[in-house]
């Protein structure tokens, strides 16, 4: 299963606005997505209790892992994303 490991650029990090539109992205993705501190359990990209669960602040690594005929590009996506500090 196709993996990155990306730093949280986003100043605010995963939290509120951020946190709402990486899992609007996450879940436009033509495949299932995860996210995941590089520790923890694996948890969906696309539900937005998960990934403000995970507290990532900026600075932080985490985990993205999908599995589908897309994954590379869904991952590709995502981690363009959460490395962008002041995303869209």
């Amino acid at each position: 299963m196709p993996e990155r490991r990306v730093a949280v650029a986003i100043a605010e990090g995963l939290h509120a606005r951020p946190a709402a539109l990486f899992v609007k992205l996450a879940g436009e993705q033509p495949c299932p997505v995860t996210i995941r501190r590089p520790e923890g359990s694996p948890a969906p990209a696309a539900s937005i209790l998960s990934v403000m669960t995970l507290g990532a602040r900026a600075g932080d690594e985490v985990v993205l892992e999908a599995d589908g005929p897309d994954a590379d590009a869904a991952l590709d996506a995502l981690a363009a994303f959460l490395a962008t500090p002041e995303p869209a």
